[in-house]
């Protein structure tokens, strides 16, 4: 007789084996990355940011267009090589004031670097797979997107003169790491992990107060927090030019992302 316990079925390497939803929008990141490295003329590049990526002067001209001055002005203060160019950015919005509303979604595709788009994988793969898991993709893609939309509406409070692209998918990514941490750092139930095909039981989401008991999630948060600070303090190469990281559209979403979450989470159900 055969004693063997029943394996479940691996039906990819273990490296890739992640959510299709998470596997899929990683490639959707990397396919855009590619073809606009690889395929597009500059000047189709040019329109592509313009279209998707979100300028939070665009939007505070197209809500009050008396704010069009204050761009302008704004433009012009900046440093003296890149001003002429700036001020004919800020001129391109005045003269034709739209808000573009689908940009405080689309900015999430586009990236600054090869760099940038890998590191927003990593952490993409690291932290969206177990919600996704968790929840489904359905909801891990609702979650996703409000971090995103949370993330470029603080963006656009705090900096509404900018005529700075914001681009990038760390606020929804962001979101997923707030999600996450509600629930992956408990401690595994007794007896678990003894055997290695045993399958993970859905843990329950930990509130506040419990958070803050949990030494693990305080660690994480603290660093996560004390991070984003220094960074939006500093710059980073994302880009042809150096540029400084959104530190408030991360906090944005992951804000969304903590609060939202177990409203989104969905009934127990077994482990997928």
């Amino acid at each position: 007789m055969d004693a063997s316990p029943d394996f479940p079925r691996q039906s990819r390497v273990p490296v890739f084996n992640m959510p299709r939803v998470v596997t899929a929008a990683i490639g959707v990141m990397l396919a855009i990355q590619a073809l606009r490295d690889f395929v597009l003329p500059d000047a189709w590049d040019i329109r592509l940011v313009l279209d998707l990526a979100l300028v939070p002067a665009r939007w505070s001209i197209a809500l009050d267009p008396a704010q069009g001055e204050e761009v302008l002005k704004a433009a012009a203060s900046t440093d003296a090589g890149i001003s002429a160019a700036r001020e004919a950015f800020a001129r391109y919005l005045v003269a034709e004031p739209d808000a573009a509303p689908w940009t405080f979604a689309t900015y999430a595709l586009l990236h600054g670097s090869w760099m940038h788009v890998i590191f927003n994988c990593v952490w993409l793969a690291a932290f969206g797979s177990p919600v996704a898991r968790r929840c489904g993709p359905w909801r891990f893609g609702l979650l996703a997107l409000a971090g995103t939309v949370a993330g470029g509406a603080l963006h656009v409070f705090l900096d509404p003169l900018s005529l700075a692209p914001l681009v990038g998918a760390s606020a929804g990514i962001s979101a997923l790491m707030a999600a996450a941490a509600r629930f992956v750092f408990q401690p595994p139930p007794p007896g678990y992990g003894i055997q290695p095909w045993q399958v993970p039981p859905r843990r329950p989401l930990e509130t506040i107060p419990q958070l803050l008991r949990n030494r693990s999630a305080v660690v994480f948060l603290a660093i996560w927090l004390v991070t984003n600070l220094l960074f939006g303090a500093i710059t980073l190469p994302l880009g042809a030019e150096s540029a400084a990281v959104a530190w408030d559209a991360h906090l944005g979403g992951f804000a969304v992302g903590f609060f939202l979450f177990p409203f989104i989470d969905g009934p127990d159900r077994a482990p997928r």
